[in-house]
This record gives structure tokens, sequence and C-alpha cells, in this order.
């Protein structure tokens, strides 16, 4: 044989595996060439109040190794985005639209849900876990596209038995949250109940059941973890004793360093500082200097708790994925997860009831009704500014993780944006459904979302301008800008993400045109999005 020959064979016989493994994955043109008979499962998973840096696949210390394996079989997003908080991200999620804060309410008929553009295409639906959008008629699930509904309809509960009312000093009330299964209300809850494990438990039998109905099935499992309050097993605590001892400073800086190796975070965007109060807003807290913490072990205790819970919201996944491998679906399932804003730092306005209440409590107990405070809170979003309830990317800022096996490219990072608002296009598209423009005899309003499709497949999308409002905070992004309106300081801020994604830079002194013209903007979309001159002046829940 030749000696060039014999170079020509080596060559292939050494690139063949690579060649195979780019041809084996190597993304579907485009979703809509998808038919009826072959068109995915969708599950999409909401985490409740996770921050964007807790899983290890972002940075983290927390154990959740079911979540990483999720991430390295699918594609990772650094800049995908939610409204700040729960309900309003929740409205969004479903109905592709961003909230609209007037008097018709954030659910209205002239919007349809993602479960109900789906079931109308032919799809099984379901959720487990929580709604927060109407615990009534005609906004409950069942009402609104899901077959089969069990959990939480209106925010979070006591996570060892749910018939446990809240504590006064939370809202005043001491009411206890319903708890249902579809239309019937649930009162009983064994010895051993769990929320986080009862949602998993329903997600699997869901899973079993729709796998052999013949059609394709839509699950949404939204849980509540780590949602306040602070409520984990104990054999989940104990292996995170001690492991925050050195405070929420240090964690920020180890989740930074780790970011920065995973690609998760560019160098440029240097890790922010804490922001000094400036106000008497209910969301505007001190983070103490670790050093002036007066009970540094307590102040750990409630991030063990937090990272306890966070490790059984893991192990939830990971028995929800196994059953899509037993029932044989998992090629054909896109799996989603994601949390509906950041990391919370949430305290009681009744500051006195909440410690007269916890006094003598074990923190994590079923007796206990912890908060994790702003120290925490802010360090479960490194590197961002800020929490919850701020459009800071802190607050707005989520991990986003998508597989879908042989179409999405596995172990891949997407540094591009998207935003809840995508999600009910881009199950539309994958489902091969056009949003219809009216809906049980009412028109609906046009979506604001457009599929992240082009992404999952590995295109470019382009950068959709982006726009939020909560509590009197806004925010609008356009490009690689966004101009932020903090209610501590009472004034714009301009940065340039593409340098500075921590906004560690305020530009808008230098660039007073390009401030005006961003703001204008915003009051444009304030205007569509129904936010009023009252709420501007004297802001409130959008509940």
């Amino acid at each position: 044989m030749r000696p060039l020959r014999k170079l020509w064979i080596l060559v292939v016989l050494l690139l063949a595996p690579g060649l195979l493994i780019l041809e084996r994955w190597k993304p579907t043109s485009s979703a809509t060439t998808l038919t009826r008979g072959n068109r995915p499962n969708i599950l999409m998973i909401v985490a409740d109040d996770l921050g964007f840096s807790d899983l290890g696949s972002y940075g983290g210390e927390i154990h959740t190794p079911n979540l990483d394996r999720l991430a390295t079989q699918g594609m990772r997003f650094t800049q995908f985005y939610n409204n700040a908080v729960c309900v309003v991200t929740r409205a969004s999620m479903m109905t592709g639209l961003y909230p609209r804060f007037g008097s018709g309410g954030l659910l209205r008929s002239t919007m349809i849900t993602i479960p109900e553009l789906l079931r109308n295409a032919g799809y099984s639906t379901a959720l487990t876990g929580k709604w927060h959008l109407g615990s009534q008629s005609p906004n409950r699930p069942t009402d609104r596209g899901f077959d089969e509904y069990y959990g939480v309809p209106s925010g979070c509960c006591n996570y060892f038995n749910p018939a446990q009312p809240d504590p006064r000093f939370y809202d005043g009330q001491g009411k206890r949250r319903p708890f249902v299964h579809n239309q019937q209300s649930v009162d009983q809850f064994p010895e051993d109940f769990y929320t986080t494990d009862a949602f998993t438990s329903h997600a699997v039998e869901n899973i079993r059941r729709l796998a052999t109905a013949g059609k394709p099935f839509f699950l949404n499992v939204c849980y509540t973890a780590p949602h306040f309050p602070l409520q984990a097993k104990p054999e989940d605590i104990i292996q995170y004793r001690d492991k925050y001892a050195r405070g929420y400073f240090e964690l920020r800086k180890q989740r930074y360093q780790r970011q920065l190796s995973l690609g998760i975070m560019n160098p440029r965007s240097q890790l922010s500082p804490p922001d000094a109060p400036a106000g008497s807003w209910t969301y505007d807290y001190a983070i103490q200097p670790w050093e002036k913490v007066d009970d540094p072990q307590r102040e750990q205790r409630l991030m063990e708790v937090y990272a306890a819970m966070v490790s059984s919201l893991d192990r939830g996944v990971g028995r929800v994925l196994k059953a899509l491998d037993e029932a044989g679906i998992r090629d054909n399932t896109l799996v989603m997860f994601f949390s509906d804003n950041g990391g919370c730092a949430s305290m009681p306005v009744d500051h006195k009831g909440y410690q007269a209440y916890n006094a003598g409590k074990t923190i994590g107990t079923k007796e206990s009704y912890e908060f994790c405070g702003p120290g925490w809170g802010w360090a479960q979003n490194t590197p961002f500014r800020r929490y919850k309830a701020w459009t800071y990317e802190g607050g707005i800022t989520t991990p986003l993780i998508v597989r879908w096996p042989g179409k999405i490219q596995p172990n891949s990072i997407t540094h591009q944006t998207g935003h809840v608002i995508d999600l009910l296009p881009t199950f539309a598209e994958l489902a091969g459904t056009p949003c219809p423009r009216t809906f049980k005899g009412q028109s609906l309003l046009p979506l604001e979302g457009t599929s992240l499709w082009p992404l999952l497949n590995g295109k470019e999308r382009g950068q959709p301008n982006l726009a939020w409002y909560l509590y009197g905070n806004r925010a609008i992004r356009q490009g690689q800008w966004k101009l932020v309106w903090g209610v501590t300081r009472g004034q714009w801020e301009l940065y340039d993400l593409g340098a500075d994604r921590t906004e560690t830079r305020d530009l808008a002194a230098r660039n007073p045109v390009r401030v005006r013209h961003l703001s204008e903007a915003w009051s444009q979309w304030a205007k569509r999005s129904e936010v009023s001159d009252e709420e501007l002046r004297s802001p409130s829940s959008p509940n």
C-alpha cells in the first residue's frame, strides 16, 4: 500500500468517531419539520426563589448532581430573565405576555395559557405544585387548561403540614393556604409528609400515566422549594453543618471563581459589592459585614437549611427524570428547568412578631418560620446585585437548563438572551400549532415573546428588547444597554451589560441622550402594561 494512501486511511480512522459525534448531535434545521406523530412531550420544572448561582453547574457548592447532570446533557443559559417575583413571572411564563398591572388582573380571558394552547393541539396537560394565578373560578388551573392539578394554588405553605396556618407576623391574618387536588381541598397530611417529596411523587405518577396515553403531554412541575419558610428534613440539613461558617461574602467569592472557570461569567464583569440601603423601602435591607453579625451560628444555620431544601429539590428532579427513562420517553421529551425569580432576601415587616414567634424554635423544623435574610439572599445570586423584587440582574436572572436528546447540543452554554415570555411561543412551535387570534369567543392580546427554538437549535436569534416593572423598580434592556430605576436612589442608572453584566459602573451621566431614549421607551412599554401614574407614585404589590 502506498504511504500516502496509508496516511489518508489513518486520518479517516482517527477522525471518524468525532465525525459521528458531530453528526449525531447535529441540530435539526427547524422545529416546524416535526410531524404530529413525533412532537415532543414537554416537561417544565420551575423552582421557587432559587438563586442564579445555587446549582453546581452555575458555580454553587450545594449538592445538585441531578440538575448538574441535566446541564451536561443539555444547554445552559446565562442571560435568561424572569419578572423578579413569583406571581408576575408565572403570569408571563403561562401567557407569553408581560404582566398587566391594571384592574383586569394578571390572568385574563384575553390571554391564552400554555396548557390551553397545547390541549387544543392534542396534548394531555398536568400541573403539580404552585400555581399562584387564582384559586377561584375562572382562573383555577383546571379552568385554564390543565386536565390534572395537585398543589398549592396561592403562594407557599408549611412544608411538613400545609394545613398549618401562616404565622400572624407574616401577613397579619394567620390564614391557612389552600391545598387542593383538582378542585377538591386536601386537609389531611401524613406524619412523614414533605411538600417537595409529595410534588415529586405526583409528577412521577403523571409521567407513568401520560406515557401510555397515546398522545404527547405537557407536564408542569412547580416546586415551592426553596421559598421560605426555611424547613428541611434533618438528614438533608446535617450534610451542610458548618459549611457556611465563613459567611456570605466569602461564599460569593468562591462561587464567582467557579463561575469564571465554568464559563458562566465573563471576567470583564466584576463581583458586585453590596448595595447600601438608602431609604425605608420594604425590600431594602442592610447587609452586615460577617464579623459584625450578632449570632453567626444562627446566621449560618439559615443557609444550611436553605441548602438542604435545594438538595431535596434536586433529588426530586432526579426521580422525575428517572421516571422519563423508565417510561422509555426520555429521547422525545424536552425538559426545561428554571427559577421564577432571584434568590430571596425577604424579611417580615413585623420584626418583633417574627422574633417572638421563632424564639426557642429550631431553625428548619415545621414549628419555625424563618427567612434567609439579605446576606444569603444576595449571595445566592452571585455575582449580581440585589435579589428578588429588584430589577437589577440579581432579581431578574434565572438559571435555565434545557435538554432534548438529539436536538440540543449537550454540555453547551448560550450567552444569548431569553425571557419567560418566550416559553409559550417556543412550545407552540415545537407542538406545530399557531397561537390563535381568538379563544373561547375572546380576541386575544398579541404575543410579546418569541420562540427560543433558534437558540436551542444552535442558531442566532437576535437581541429582543425587554422591560420590567415591580413595586416601583423599573428597567429596560435594548441590546447590551440596560436602564434601571432603583427606588431607593430615585433616578435612572445606565449599564453596558456587554462589559459590565454585574452593573457596577453607572454610565448615565456620560450618556444623557441614551438615557432619555431608553426612559421614553420604558414609558411606552409601561403604558401598554397598564402601569398607572398612581402605581408609580405609590408602588404596591401586583397581587
